[in-house]
């Protein structure tokens, strides 16, 4: 890090905040500038370095919390505090896992503030001075996106710990692969890395495979066999699915995290093994937890460090390299020369919002590359049709205002918005203004997932919403899509 004064921005269209702000910065002896909307802190940001902004949420050209990925890449790459007038708990949380340093309320007292601002300060000098991401072993992992690059910031946290680590992410995100780069970045990576696919465990099988068995302990074990935590030992242990992982293994699996020490089955004494964990689930392991189907004590000490991987509706300007990536490996197993792709063809894999993820866009590749046959480049036409099909539906109800899929009606049964209003406020029990409008918001999040079908762009288009916020209102209310 460049040893020069902290340069501190101000993003707030309150005059009186911003002078109190400026005047606190410039008594700590930093650099500071202020900006009264966002476009102009956004300008600031572009023309020289900035280590710390402080940012209003509500400004006159746009909310701070959805400009947040554009404020984080910018060239310095500045830690940001926000600072709002208005206590919101979706707004703090959604603001927290885009990275923000703090959420303070404004008035914040002083005191708060200077110490968050300090706190900052060192966790970005000593940052900096360890250049993480220079030496951090990425190869395997395709991609340039914010959310991949946050990360890769974990994936460096984790990597020079031996603490468990908890991944998390829908389907085909990639899992095993972080788990996987979090070893080779390890003090363990000359170490075994063991896979343990929780979801083909059976209840009668789990105890023999995780911890092996003595010869004659039953019928077929004909001589004696380490269990895959044995294998383990001093490399990395990985539970892939863990939220599968039948509750009376959930007790047993404990002990073993705790004591390092397991009895393999038929045997009367105790083996150890010094294994690093890594687990991921794409389930949702607190509402398990919550709903008794997970034991909360694993599930805590499962969390140490955790790692949420980004959907790839969420990093879409990571399609070009990861199709162009796959398309060369492809080839490469081939041994042939790879195939060039056409710009349609890249606009149609954008603008599909990918369910499968990473995993579905790999096995479409591979449709597109054998239906392409002796051809050099790969065309619309040929991706698969189910795809093609629904990509056609979208793009004609997009020019018509229809809803883009009408062969999926609403559910039998399922309300009217007027009619359900009618009936909530017809009811005996009559609601708050609040409560009345916490049910109409959700009502009609339900109506608009299910008449689009489920795609993100059109729900965005027709909510008026922006991407980030439709999602923590979706969050908000427990719709998943």
């Amino acid at each position: 890090m460049v040893d020069r004064t902290p340069r501190i921005l101000i993003i707030d269209d309150d005059a009186h905040v911003c002078e109190t702000m400026l005047s606190m910065v410039q008594r700590m002896h930093y650099d500071g500038s202020c900006a009264p909307t966002l476009g102009d802190g956004l300008q600031k940001l572009q023309d020289g370095d900035v280590d710390i902004v402080f940012l209003d949420v509500r400004l006159p050209d746009g909310n701070g919390i959805e400009a947040l990925p554009e404020i984080k890449r910018a060239p310095s790459r500045p830690e940001v505090i926000i600072l709002t007038g208005k206590g919101d708990p979706d707004g703090a949380e959604l603001a927290i896992q885009g990275g923000v340093w703090d959420y303070l309320v404004k008035p914040s007292p002083v005191k708060n503030t200077k110490l968050s601002l300090q706190r900052a300060l060192a966790y970005r000098q000593e940052k900096q001075s360890r250049h993480d991401l220079e030496v951090l072993n990425t190869r395997d992992i395709i991609g340039g996106s914010q959310g991949i690059k946050t990360c890769f910031e974990r994936v460096s946290q984790a990597s020079r710990t031996d603490f468990n680590v908890l991944i998390t992410g829908e389907t085909g995100t990639g899992k095993e692969l972080f788990a996987r780069t979090i070893h080779k970045n390890s003090s363990r990576a000359e170490r075994a890395f063991v896979v343990v696919d929780c979801a083909s465990l059976s209840d009668n099988l789990l105890e023999s495979i995780l911890f092996g068995h003595r010869k004659g302990s039953f019928t077929g074990a004909d001589k004696d066999r380490p269990g895959l935590i044995r294998q383990a030992h001093q490399g990395t242990l990985f539970l892939d699915e863990i939220g599968e992982l039948p509750l009376n293994s959930q007790k047993a699996f404990l002990r073993v995290l705790q004591e390092k020490k397991f009895r393999p089955v038929g045997s009367s004494q105790e083996v150890a093994s010094d294994f690093r964990l890594i687990a991921a689930t794409h389930r949702d392991l607190l509402q398990m937890v919550n709903a008794g189907q997970f034991r909360e004590d694993l599930f805590y000490r499962l969390k140490t460090i955790t790692l949420k991987l980004p959907p790839l509706r969420d990093r879409r300007e990571d399609l070009p390299p990861l199709v162009l990536n796959y398309i060369a490996r492809l080839a490469e197993k081939a041994r042939t020369s790879p195939k060039g792709v056409d710009p349609e063809f890249f606009q149609i894999l954008e603008g599909y919002h990918w369910p499968g993820n990473v995993r579905e866009l790999f096995h479409t590749l591979e449709q597109a590359v054998v239906a392409s046959g002796a051809n050099q480049t790969l065309f619309p036409l040929h991706l698969p049709k189910e795809l093609r099909i629904q990509m056609a539906r979208t793009k004609v109800s997009a020019s018509s205002g229809t809803p883009p899929d009408r062969s999926v009606p609403d559910r039998v049964g399922s309300p009217t918005l007027e009619g359900a209003a009618t009936r909530h406020l017809s009811s005996e029990d009559f609601p708050s203004l609040k409560e009345f409008k916490c049910y109409m918001e959700k009502l009609y999040l339900e109506t608009i997932v299910r008449r689009s079908g489920g795609h993100i762009q059109d729900m965005v288009r027709h909510s008026g919403l922006s991407r980030s916020h439709f999602y923590a209102m979706l969050k908000k209310h427990g719709i998943h899509i």
